[in-house]
């Protein structure tokens, strides 16, 4: 399995970004899919049940969301923050009892912003 972020870079306080992370290879039927952020500080998860999950820091302002069709797992930011700036990874995993196991991740993409 593969994953390629893209979209991040560098925005003012209140603008917005979308990341994309395109994923190849075979992946479970019962999935995750997440974005963290300084390699392990979750942001949102989504799982193949459609249900999602967000960090209280991004309530509101986040939005995760999947395109099956085209293999791509986006991050929708709004309303950024200064505080928001970080290597932002991908990563794809499978739903266990307990929760997600995540097993595949991505290079990361970089968002910067500015006040």
């Amino acid at each position: 399995v593969q994953l390629v972020e893209s979209g991040g870079g560098s925005v003012q306080a209140g603008g917005s970004l979308r990341l994309s992370c395109e994923v190849s290879g075979y992946i479970n039927s019962r999935y995750c899919m997440g974005w963290f952020r300084q390699e392990r500080d979750e942001v949102a998860i989504i799982d193949s049940n459609g249900s999602t999950s967000y960090a209280d820091s991004v309530k509101d302002r986040f939005t995760i969301s999947k395109d099956s069709a085209k293999n791509t797992l986006y991050l929708q930011m709004n309303s950024l923050k200064p505080e928001d700036t970080a290597m932002y990874y991908c990563a794809v995993g499978r739903i266990r009892y307990d929760g997600c196991a995540f097993d595949y991740w991505g290079q990361g993409t970089q968002v910067t912003v500015s006040s």
